[in-house]
């Protein structure tokens, strides 16, 4: 399992001349990446006095923050799984009219399943920057920059993970299904990033307070 990889291990078989792990995974990773730190930050400031009257919002992110950040690491896994019979799909030979078909309706369904994977890690990223809407208000500005970071991760996971689905869209032929999926991930991407970008100009004016 992809997920079970060494930091290391893993950069070696990204770096690798190999269809996975591809972009999909190291989008679901840098989400895991930046859910872990919003997880943190909640750490760190449970339990202090100044902060003693957001124990329930601290506790409620931490349960959130594990959920996600375990999903994330499946869908490391997951983007890998489904990406393999496309990979294979794509090099079905096509030396008669029937191997042609026969491709062709592979290929249109391993497009749809590979695109669920990094379908999936959109929308739990947005979900993760809500998290972060919900923390930077509550933070130590000892380590408010840990916000900034955790923010700057989902919005690369966001829009790695909106690539991702875009070029598998871009391959099918089901019109209701591209528009469909292309109009909730444009969405998704949309007010992510502004969340995103609001939450990292709250860590900026605090940081130059």
């Amino acid at each position: 399992m992809v997920s079970q990889f060494s930091c290391r291990k893993f950069t070696i078989e990204l770096a690798a001349k190999k269809p996975v792990p591809g972009g999909g995974g190291a989008a679901a990773l840098t989400a895991a990446l930046g859910t872990a730190l919003n997880s943190m930050v909640a750490n760190f400031s449970l339990g202090k006095n100044k902060f003693i009257d957001y124990k329930e919002e601290y506790e409620n992110l931490l349960k959130k923050g594990k959920i996600l950040r375990e999903r994330f690491l499946d869908l490391v896994d997951k983007d890998a799984e489904l990406f393999e019979p496309l990979s294979k799909a794509y090099v079905m030979p096509t030396n008669t009219e029937e191997e042609k078909k026969q491709k062709e309706e592979v290929l249109q369904n391993c497009l749809k399943v590979a695109c669920s994977a990094p379908m999936e890690t959109l929308e739990c990223t947005y979900e993760a920057i809500i998290m972060h809407k919900e923390i930077v208000d509550i933070s130590s500005k000892n380590i408010i920059s840990d916000v900034g970071v955790e923010v700057q991760c989902l919005k690369a996971a966001l829009n790695s993970a909106y690539l991702n689905v875009l070029i598998n869209l871009n391959s099918i032929k089901d019109t209701n299904y591209i528009l469909e999926h292309r109009e909730k991930a444009e969405k998704l991407v949309s007010e992510g990033i502004k969340i995103a970008d609001e939450v990292f100009s709250e860590v900026l004016r605090i940081l130059n307070e």
